[in-house]
């Protein structure tokens, strides 16, 4: 079972971590692989530096997907955001990682955060999106994929499993058109 950590500026993407930790969960093929999903607004209060927390778990984690929208947010005494910390642990645990970019217009994003976007478009390949829906579309082609790769899944009986299920009438998803 994987185990995921979703980060992002929680105030500015609060609907968007939660749709997709929501959709993982709920999803019936990425449910059966993937067991846990991070989002440190689930966990409690408690006498502990947030510094302490979201960097053991990135650690902990499998896949590391982030969301980057306009905000940089607050930054710490060296002049980083958590989000900027948080890939930047993911980058030296060779943690495999996903980037979504929240529109086109990298002109109205906080100047740190273009620098931040541009730094993981060097890194690797990012996905665009709009709106939720979208980025739920671009998280689920990509989770797929790294099930993919990862040999958890075979495209052949995957494909033939989506025939079955349209022939039944119980296709949920445009899982199909995805693979």
């Amino acid at each position: 079972m994987l185990r995921i950590f979703i980060s992002s500026v929680q105030k500015e993407l609060a609907e968007e971590r939660r749709a997709i930790k929501d959709f993982i969960t709920a999803d019936p093929l990425l449910s059966r692989f993937i067991d846990d999903v991070f989002l440190f607004e689930d966990i409690p209060a408690g006498d502990r530096k947030p510094d302490d927390i979201y960097l053991p778990e990135v650690k902990e984690r499998d896949i590391y997907l982030t969301i980057l929208g306009n905000e940089y947010g607050w930054k710490n005494a060296d002049g980083k955001s958590p989000t900027e910390l948080e890939f930047e642990h993911a980058t030296s645990t060779h943690c495999e990682r996903l980037v979504f970019v929240k529109g086109d217009d990298d002109n109205t994003r906080d100047p740190d955060m273009a620098k931040l976007v541009n730094m993981a478009g060097r890194q690797l390949t990012r996905r665009r999106f709009a709106d939720t829906p979208g980025l739920i579309r671009e998280v689920y082609a990509s989770l797929v994929d790294c099930l993919e790769n990862r040999g958890l899944l075979r495209p052949h009986r995957l494909m033939a499993a989506c025939a079955r299920e349209r022939h039944s009438g119980t296709l949920t998803m445009h899982r199909c058109r995805i693979l």
